[in-house]
């Protein structure tokens, strides 16, 4: 039987009660539901709402139905609207009457927003390792692959030599960026609706302060109405998602170039790697580019979210019965693609010579600039002045360090000798030496700084 039949005259329609009904999916917060009847038993008998013995053969009918949850022998029926029915009817099955009274002072809206926010708090530590997994492989590759050069790319074209260690790191601190979000979500998440009601707060004494605290919950929440429609940590969490996918795209996408024959720089290891169901000697990166496409799944669940609640008055309405779908398909998500990439980018093969060999010459210009710079020329006109050697160059079929000294002193008498040793990409990372840089030295404190900020 529903929860709220006293007032009909006949029952629900069989396919309004299947549109209505959620039970499909909230099964998934069974055990926290029972975790947060029991916490809500004991805060009724504190309250004198219920005797010492009520309090306790609730809670102990609650501890009954948690284990069949657990060793997964709880048998769901037609009749379970969603989770709160079923353990509702299931609790009156082993104790009679009496379960009728633990529902005293509560309503499935503020049940259902402590058991999600509960869920979430559950739930983010497991992303955390996951993300730090993640993290430990992109550091672990910049460790052991330091002193590789290879070309840096702005808009797709061949920039400026940086190692390959700081290419790895500059998918670590986006990451780390993530891990902070979510650290910061899990706070502004641990907020307890419990004791809300429906909407005006419920008229026993409950102990508010003591029922959080017990059930894990950093605070309550400071108005009643607000407390059964907030769904804004839903919808951080979604954002979190669909960030944090974006920039494992933003990784996958360059896997996907980099392990192509254009380019040639990474191998995939055959266990990370599909065929071809027509054409033998394919190797795809279908991992990645799973990956890439499952970012635009996760921001379509965002604005999913946001258009939802756009609309919505003041307290419960039914519409929020979607949040739960959501932020259980983002999870399931993040939860699969993040192991699996840890994995795949741990065992991918790196051709350095390769990798070596497309830095060309014409990736110092800017730092054959900067020399004419230090020789007093200002910058504007270095510019120039590398720009017209470039030409030049291009004119003659050669490349920039294959011009010969008077070539390049017709163009400007502040090209000297020197400039041979300027073109060399070893001596190029080597002048790129500041904080956050991609010279050596300032990579290997990088490394430090990294291996920090996944230790804390």
């Amino acid at each position: 039987m529903p929860l709220w039949g006293g007032r009909f005259s006949q029952s629900l329609d069989q396919q309004a009660w299947q549109l209505n009904a959620s039970i499909q999916f909230d099964c998934r917060l069974a055990a926290l539901d029972v975790r947060g009847s029991q916490a809500w038993a004991g805060a009724l008998g504190q309250a004198g709402v219920l005797t010492p013995a009520e309090s306790v053969q609730i809670i102990a009918g609650l501890e009954t139905i948690q284990n069949e949850f657990g060793e997964q022998r709880f048998a769901f029926e037609e009749s379970d609207e969603d989770i709160h029915t079923a353990v509702e009817r299931r609790l009156g099955e082993l104790i009679g009457p009496l379960a009728g009274k633990l529902h005293t002072g509560r309503s499935r809206n503020d049940q259902v927003a402590t058991d999600i926010r509960l869920w979430l708090l559950e739930t983010a530590p497991v992303l955390e390792e996951s993300l730090r997994g993640l993290q430990a492989v992109l550091l672990k590759r910049a460790e052991n692959d330091f002193g590789v050069i290879m070309p840096g790319y702005t808009h797709l074209q061949r920039a400026q030599p940086i190692l390959l260690s700081h290419w790895w790191l500059s998918h670590f601190w986006p990451l780390q960026r993530d891990s902070q979000r979510l650290g910061q979500l899990s706070a502004r998440s641990s907020v307890m609706p419990l004791g809300a009601a429906a909407l005006a707060g419920t008229s026993f004494p409950i102990d508010r302060s003591a029922l959080a605290a017990k059930l894990g919950f950093n605070s309550t929440s400071a108005n009643s109405l607000d407390a059964v429609s907030d769904r804004d940590f839903a919808a951080e969490f979604l954002f979190w998602t669909a960030l944090t996918a974006v920039h494992l795209s933003k990784l996958a996408e360059e896997i996907v170039l980099f392990t192509s024959a254009e380019f040639h720089f990474f191998e995939l290891d055959d266990a990370f790697a599909t065929g071809s169901s027509l054409m033998p000697q394919k190797k795809n990166a279908d991992v990645f580019e799973l990956t890439r496409g499952k970012a635009g799944t996760l921001i379509g669940r965002l604005t999913g979210m946001l258009c939802m609640l756009k609309g919505l008055p003041s307290t419960y309405d039914k519409d929020l019965q979607e949040d739960k779908l959501a932020i259980f398909e983002a999870y399931d998500t993040l939860a699969a693609v993040l192991p699996v990439i840890a994995k795949a980018l741990e065992t991918v093969h790196i051709f350095p010579e390769i990798m070596t060999a497309a830095v060309t010459p014409d990736m110092m210009a800017t730092d054959l600039a900067d020399h004419l710079v230090s020789q007093g020329v200002p910058f504007r006109e270095a510019h120039d002045l590398v720009g017209l050697a470039i030409k030049h160059a291009k004119k003659q079929g050669k490349i920039l360090d294959s011009l010969e000294l008077a070539e390049y002193q017709h163009i400007s008498p502040f090209f000297g000798p020197e400039i041979y040793q300027v073109l060399k990409a070893e001596n190029s990372l080597i002048r790129h030496n500041i904080s956050g840089g991609t010279a050596p030295e300032a990579v290997k404190k990088q490394i430090e700084i990294a291996r920090q900020a996944l230790s804390v």
